[in-house]
């Protein structure tokens, strides 16, 4: 149970016009993919960047896109996100695609593990081309991130607990309360003890603008294999 403010509406409407997305997160960067400027860690810097937006304006020469992104991109993410959710849920954390264009970021919280997982991802689609994808580390996996944000929901509290979702870079959740609940330092303190240490980001919303779907961090639906 993903969800945004309402203050991210329209965002979130730019974003997915503009960029197929599945996370947060940019790898390696290589000399013939070099970084985008923004949400770019620093060189030799492995943790899982946030969404860049300016990145998708560094097309490489020759690289096929679209509103919708690029094939190549959109089909290695779509790859990725079986095995992300599936056989390597124990390391997936999150994704972006086309940041840089044509290429994928990829966050685990173990990059062997996340190299096997391009591995499988390129032995269930052969077109998908594992080459395009950066590796980056995150704290935090995907599946408890959402065990977290059910942990949280489910905390009985004076303060409303409207929605919730993964933080940028999978690195804590993020709960949507009410202005009260989230200048309230005890209300964090109480929800970090019910999720287990991990970190809690409290953001002011309201019921009604907090229905809006985890478009930024699910994978594309995967392409149809001629």
């Amino acid at each position: 149970m993903i969800r945004r403010t309402a203050a991210q509406h329209a965002c979130t409407a730019a974003v997915t016009a503009a960029l197929l997305l599945t996370g947060c997160g940019r790898g390696a960067p290589s000399a013939a993919h070099p970084p985008a400027p923004g949400g770019t860690p620093a060189a030799g810097d492995k943790r899982c960047p946030a969404l860049d937006l300016t990145a998708r304006s560094a097309e490489p020469a020759g690289t096929a896109q679209s509103e919708g992104g690029t094939p190549e991109g959109a089909r290695l993410s779509a790859a990725i996100g079986q095995q992300g959710y599936g056989a390597f849920a124990d390391v997936y954390a999150t994704q972006i695609t086309d940041q840089p264009p044509g290429r994928v970021v990829l966050c685990v919280t173990d990059l062997a593990r996340g190299r096997k997982l391009l591995e499988a991802a390129h032995s269930a689609d052969p077109e998908a081309d594992p080459g395009r994808a950066d590796l980056y580390l995150s704290p935090y996996t995907h599946r408890r991130l959402m065990a977290a944000v059910d942990q949280a929901m489910r905390l009985k509290d004076r303060f409303p607990a409207y929605a919730g979702h993964a933080s940028s870079g999978a690195t804590g959740v993020t709960l949507v309360t009410s202005a009260e609940g989230a200048a309230s330092k005890e209300y964090k303190a109480r929800l970090e003890k019910a999720t287990g240490g991990i970190p809690v980001t409290l953001e002011a919303g309201d019921p009604v603008g907090s229905l809006v779907g985890d478009r930024l961090t699910r994978p594309p639906v995967p392409p149809t294999r001629p």
